[in-house]
């Protein structure tokens, strides 16, 4: 695993694994394509002036779409990043990966 000591943004840790597995990352990148495509034709829909329900139901299959590629992209970071931060045995790093992680969760609930 790499790592890397540069910061990504201001919230991110200083230090994190900075690689993706690439087969996840090739499936995120094909369902964020699909949502793409599904926020064009929201959009269409409205400028068109589409039944309101179906503009509604058709959002609501973007959020879950989007919820799908959070959860696959969180069940790679706790199999990578916060498994790692446990075996190695430095309880700073853990106890802040611990702390990432929860409060992600907390923000995805919403």
């Amino acid at each position: 695993m790499r790592f890397s000591m540069r910061p990504l943004a201001t919230h991110t840790m200083y230090r994190y694994i900075d690689a993706m597995r690439k087969d996840i990352k090739v499936s995120c990148q094909k369902r964020l394509s699909r949502i793409e495509g599904q926020v064009r034709g929201l959009s269409k829909m409205v400028d068109e002036d589409r039944y309101c329900i179906d503009i509604v139901t058709q959002i609501s299959a973007v959020r879950a779409a989007l919820r799908r590629v959070e959860e696959e992209v969180l069940r790679d970071h706790v199999s990578h990043c916060v498994e790692h931060a446990i075996s190695s045995g430095n309880k700073t790093d853990r106890r802040a990966k611990i702390a990432e992680l929860m409060a992600v969760i907390g923000r995805s609930d919403r």
